[in-house]
């Protein structure tokens, strides 16, 4: 399997980014490449740097990844924050996982070794009758009336696979196909911090199913704030 990884940064995490590198080139991948996108060019001739003007728009995350998709040689597009890593297990896991997917998510393991958001639900477009009647043993609205909350976010087993029309993937990382996101990009008009993920993950949900990759993991390599579990 060939990868193209791209990575979106402002240049604050050049440090991350070195060890990201390193991290992928242990993978041993017979065809790959690395696209950094942002920030200035302190990195060695083996990835590919694309200069973005930050001042254009404040956080444009998506035009970034959207760049991504655009340039990527190859057919399987890994998108990645600039604090995001791979572990040992991940190309190994693909292998033995293999490509048939059209949009698909690892583990996720967060700076102190519990679950971050990988395979998500998250219901907000659907009524609480609907999401309630999915589980027989957890009442989706009590938990969220418990916690103050009018929406949920909830990690699902790895092993429940049939509920895609509910979930959405967490804009920190994912890996699809280059054809998959040519046909559904990222909404520009949408910045960081203004929901772009569960857009975008909203618009693919409708004609795509989201797939889980348990075989391989990534490590953030910073906090980021947990979620509620349903078991």
């Amino acid at each position: 399997m060939d990868f193209t990884f791209g990575i979106i940064t402002s240049g604050n995490n050049d440090d991350f980014i070195l060890r990201i590198i390193d991290d992928i080139k242990k993978q041993n991948i017979p065809n790959y490449e690395i696209i950094i996108v942002g920030g200035l060019n302190n990195f060695n001739n083996e990835v590919k740097h694309i200069l973005f003007d930050e001042s254009i728009k404040l956080n444009w995350i998506t035009k970034k990844k959207n760049i991504i998709t655009n340039v990527a040689k190859y057919d399987n597009v890994v998108y990645m924050h600039d604090y995001i890593t791979l572990n040992d297990d991940w190309y190994t896991g693909f292998l033995e996982f293999g490509d048939n997917f059209k949009v698909c998510m690892t583990k996720m393991i967060n700076f102190d070794g519990t679950r971050f958001r990988d395979w998500t639900l998250w219901f907000g477009d659907k009524g609480m009758e609907e999401v309630n009647n999915l589980f027989e043993h957890v009442n989706v609205s009590k938990v969220l009336e418990n916690i103050g909350c009018k929406w949920g976010e909830f990690l699902l087993p790895y092993s429940v696979t049939n509920l895609s029309k509910f979930m959405y993937f967490s804009g920190a990382y994912w890996v699809a196909k280059k054809e998959i996101m040519i046909e559904i990009p990222l909404n520009e008009e949408l910045t960081w911090c203004n929901s772009e993920d569960v857009v975008w993950s909203l618009n693919i949900r409708k004609k795509y199913e989201f797939s889980i990759n348990d075989k391989s993991s990534i490590t953030l390599l910073k906090y980021k704030g947990r979620i509620l579990v349903l078991l």
